[in-house]
């Protein structure tokens, strides 16, 4: 099994090394953006969350772009649309 979880990670560090790591960003700060969203809920500080998730969704929309995975890269680009409009929401 650790065998496979190696080759699952080598495999998409060797195929597009840009994109790898863009989606190794995305995830930490999606994440981290999540522990905020959760730990500070029912009064989340938006002014933290939606520049963590715009960070997220636009770096894992490009990386699923480079690696040519469409419905990944529909699903990110919805989704930094949503927070490109949440920032401004917040912060204008």
């Amino acid at each position: 099994m650790l065998k496979i979880l190696k080759e699952f990670w080598v495999n998409s560090y060797n195929t597009d090394k840009t994109a790898f790591y863009l989606e190794v960003f995305s995830v930490a700060v999606t994440i981290a953006g999540s522990c905020f969203l959760t730990f500070t809920s029912p009064h989340p500080d938006m002014q933290i969350i939606f520049p963590l998730y715009l960070m997220g969704s636009s770096t894992l929309a490009y990386a699923s772009f480079r690696r040519r995975i469409i419905w990944t890269c529909v699903l990110a680009s919805w989704f930094t649309i949503m927070n490109i409009i949440g920032n401004f929401k917040v912060f204008f």
